[in-house]
């Protein structure tokens, strides 16, 4: 009996390693003329993937649109701190998630808005902070630009600003 139940152990390890290595080795994007479509699936962390996506094809600067289901982290500016203050929503419908993506001191710098609606319709949105994909999946198309941009701290308002060059 003990052996049997061994046996099972074993073999559920094996099953859920292989499950996670197949959702591991999911292609998330794909290259299309004005940039990339990108969709991910249940677990994956939103900003994470962009991340990746702009730092492995090299992308100079950005602009995102994207919509799913997720848990969403939003932040509120708050002027006196001159940090967020967050919020969180779980198992919510993205209606609208439009972004960019720049660089800022050699790393990948995303600023990313957004609106979600929970099963009342209610809608809530500004400035996202992180963001999983819940049920379902999350599609987001990267139009890419040809020219880099960075983000500077800007004083005194104590916030990173597009930097458009000289």
């Amino acid at each position: 009996m003990k052996s049997l139940i061994l046996f099972f152990l074993i073999m559920l390890a094996m099953t859920g390693n292989s499950n996670a290595q197949k959702m591991d080795s999911t292609k998330r994007y794909i290259k299309i003329p004005v940039g990339y479509l990108m969709v991910l699936r249940q677990g994956d962390d939103v900003f994470a993937q962009l991340e990746k996506l702009a730092e492995a094809e090299k992308i100079l600067s950005a602009n995102i649109s994207g919509m799913g289901f997720v848990n969403a982290k939003f932040g509120f500016f708050n002027q006196k701190t001159k940090e967020y203050d967050p919020k969180e929503f779980s198992d919510v419908e993205m209606a609208s998630m439009n972004g960019s993506i720049a660089w800022q001191k050699q790393q990948v710098s995303l600023h990313v808005h957004g609106v979600v609606t929970d099963k009342n319709f209610h809608a809530f949105g500004g400035h996202m902070l992180a963001a999983t994909v819940s049920t379902g999946s999350v599609e987001i198309m990267v139009t890419i630009h040809d020219k880099k941009l960075e983000r500077i701290m800007e004083e005194p308002l104590g916030a990173n600003v597009l930097n458009l060059g000289d």
